[in-house]
């Protein structure tokens, strides 16, 4: 009997995902619980086990392509087999996706008569798309429903309708001059394109060929959670102005607490690394400055409860951000045994998006790549991120003599609407204070 493999649910708001990878093709045999796709949403990238054991016999749904949780994206059955597959589902186009209804004490309108995707909603929400203007746009979605397409094409227009005979503003208005010349009469039109003979699937490169500029130069298409990143990181600056300053810290006494403590940890199965003590460090000034803790809103400054830190894995197609929750309620060997166990499932690909969300301050160490200083970007919706750059020996004075010291930069990016720079170099100090006198 077959045994259809289907989108999961990868949390409680996560109602669609796209299928990153296929590590099965169609003919292939595979083990129950062996991963037999990767999954991105826009909170994580997590590889799916498979339901069963046997023959991948069918494929529905192609690399790249996203649908909602519960699709049937696969068939798996005895070789041979003859099966009936279901018709597969129209790919969500991140608009097609329902959502619950807004709860019935809202305000009569389009918005709350329509029932739309969390992602449309957030939209209308970031861009303060009112009822009257929401009127206007055309759905193109299932049933006439609003797309995040739609949404995107109204944005392009928005603000540019005038009436017939009005003049343009001044900086409406086209520039003229060099700097207003289009690219390519600057540069030249891009060379055109030199037919290819055709390959079979299997011989196809895996990069789209294209000249453009220059013969040689290629496109190389996005993957969904570099497409994340960016949307991310270009929100997070248009929305917060970034304020940074950079702070110096001796990191004598943490260094030797470790080597005197990591047999001790590793013996419970934790290797002890800086980034605890970072942690650790972050906790203790955040208790002292809960405002850095906090986020702003349009309705007012929010605070948080809980401290949440995430940590910045680089992976090698991105960037993801797991969260140590409840990190004031844990001792070192606690925050250590959570830094490992997320770092390593982050590098597997085997978090869930629960464990990516709710974070409430992020530390980022670019150090370990031997920058010395950097300016992170700050996560959203937090308002603050510690940047940790890495540990060099040098020359430092102490008690008017010069001594030699393991010293580290590290820099903290505010959000400058909630938090001002006093605020923010007061926190580093409480920061420092921990870490150089570590005990």
């Amino acid at each position: 009997m077959s045994t259809n493999v289907v989108m999961p649910q990868l949390g409680e708001s996560v109602i669609e995902g796209t299928i990153g990878k296929w590590f099965k093709q169609v003919g292939d045999k595979v083990e129950q619980y062996e991963s037999i796709m990767e999954v991105v949403t826009d909170k994580v990238t997590t590889e799916i086990p498979s339901p069963a054991a046997g023959t991948v016999l069918q494929i529905l749904i192609a690399e790249g392509a996203t649908v909602n949780a519960g699709t049937v994206v696969a068939i798996i059955g005895a070789a041979g087999e003859s099966v009936s597959a279901p018709v597969p589902q129209k790919p969500s186009d991140n608009g097609q996706a329902l959502a619950p209804t807004l709860p019935t004490n809202q305000p009569t309108s389009k918005l709350s008569n329509q029932r739309l995707t969390p992602v449309v909603a957030r939209m209308l929400a970031d861009n303060n798309i009112a009822d009257a203007e929401l009127a206007t746009i055309q759905g193109t979605g299932e049933g006439g429903r609003i797309s995040k397409k739609d949404i995107e094409n109204f944005l392009k227009t928005r603000g540019n309708s005038k009436k017939p005979g009005t003049a343009l503003e001044a900086w409406e208005q086209p520039g003229t001059g060099e700097l207003f010349r289009p690219t390519e009469e600057v540069f030249g039109k891009p060379y055109p394109q030199t037919p290819t003979p055709t390959l079979p699937a299997q011989d196809k490169p895996d990069r789209k060929q294209q000249a453009y500029g220059s013969v040689g130069e290629e496109i190389v298409p996005v993957s969904p959670m570099r497409k994340a990143i960016a949307e991310h990181m270009v929100r997070s600056k248009q929305i917060a102005p970034h304020v940074t300053s950079v702070h110096e810290a001796d990191m004598s006494r943490v260094i030797a607490y470790q080597k005197a403590h990591e047999a001790e940890f590793a013996k419970q199965g934790v290797k002890l690394t800086l980034t605890a003590f970072f942690v650790q460090a972050a906790v203790v000034a955040l208790k002292a400055w809960p405002i850095v803790n906090a986020s702003y809103t349009d309705q007012g400054i929010l605070m948080k409860r809980d401290i949440n830190i995430g940590i910045a894995v680089a992976l090698e197609d991105g960037l993801i951000v797991p969260v140590v929750k409840h990190a004031d309620d844990k001792s070192l060997l606690g925050i250590a045994r959570s830094v490992n166990d997320l770092a390593s499932r982050a590098r597997e690909k085997r978090l869930q998006p629960d464990e990516v969300q709710g974070g409430t301050f992020t530390i980022t160490n670019y150090g370990i790549f031997g920058s010395l200083f950097g300016m992170p970007v700050i996560n959203q919706p937090q308002s603050a991120i510690l940047g940790v750059g890495t540990i060099q020996k040098r020359a430092v004075v102490r008690d008017d003599a010069i001594a030699i010291r393991p010293m580290i930069y590290l820099s903290i990016t505010i959000d400058h609407r909630l938090l001002d720079g006093a605020i923010g170099d007061q926190f580093m100090q409480k920061l420092k204070q921990f870490l150089e006198e570590y005990k």
